[in-house]
């Protein structure tokens, strides 16, 4: 009886260190598993609170290096100072309006010139000068304008009509030249704004270097950048109006070919006609 009294407390004592162990264990499990949910919303919250943040930054970096071209005309607008950038941007809206002015008028002075030189000669081949004179007033351009002012002077001898479609011819290349010179002045102006910048550009530079009392990197390349800016955009406006001056000047001179031309066709009907009527 004593023994097995003495086994029983034996088995007692041995399994009371069991139990706490497996209690024990139980319990480390159990805060485990709580500190593992509990940190799992704020594991996810950093996570994609970082996400977030590298998309704002890869957008920003977008936006920084394209934006399209508009922003970054803008961009470099303004930082170009908008006291010169603006003078320069005038420059051009106003040599754009010119030269516009001068494609369409040119343009509009365009006409089949060799049909309408053989309408005048059918009319002069006719005796019919008023008709031909209305054909020329109503027909647009140089080459029907010089054609009316011969035609109005038919009677006179052929020296003196010749003279006057020179002259006329002449009043007629100065009325398609007309607004070029303002055309050039932008042309100049506009790169000589840019260098304008660029020197104040350099004077503010160094007025932040006296002023600091150091050459920072910083404060110099801010001045520079400044300068760089209008001078590249001066630039740039200048090229764009010469293209456009370029073109009005080939169209000047293919009208003023046509002139020339169709004068020497003019006065070779005028001669038949003459010799027709007697002079």
């Amino acid at each position: 009886m004593k023994r097995i009294i003495i086994l029983l407390v034996l088995t007692a004592v041995m399994a009371v260190p069991r139990v706490q162990a497996q209690q024990s264990a139980k319990a480390v499990a159990e805060a485990v598993v709580s500190d593992t949910t509990a940190t799992a919303p704020l594991a996810a919250d950093s996570a994609m609170a970082a996400i977030d943040a590298d998309l704002q930054g890869i957008d920003a970096e977008l936006d920084g290096e394209g934006g399209g071209l508009h922003k970054q005309l803008k961009r470099k607008f303004i930082e170009g100072s908008a006291g010169f950038m603006s003078l320069v941007a005038l420059a051009l809206v106003l040599g754009l309006a010119f030269c516009i002015e001068r494609i369409i008028y040119l343009t509009l002075a365009e006409v089949k010139t060799k049909q309408l030189m053989r309408d005048i000669d059918n009319r002069l081949a006719n005796d019919d000068v008023e008709g031909a004179k209305d054909l020329c007033r109503n027909t647009r351009g140089p080459v029907a304008s010089i054609c009316y002012q011969g035609l109005l002077h038919i009677k006179e001898p052929l020296n003196q009509i010749d003279r006057q479609l020179t002259n006329y011819g002449t009043v007629q290349i100065n009325n398609m030249e007309k607004g070029c010179t303002w055309i050039r002045l932008f042309i100049a102006v506009a790169p000589s704004l840019g260098f304008l910048g660029t020197v104040i550009g350099m004077v503010m530079a160094f007025d932040r270097i006296q002023t600091a009392g150091d050459i920072s990197p910083t404060i110099v390349a801010e001045g520079m950048k400044v300068a760089l800016i209008t001078t590249i955009f001066g630039i740039i406006v200048a090229i764009v109006l010469q293209f456009f001056y370029n073109y009005i000047l080939s169209k000047i001179e293919h009208l003023t070919a046509q002139m020339e031309e169709s004068a020497i066709t003019f006065m070779d009907s005028v001669t038949q006609y003459k010799s027709r009527n007697n002079g």
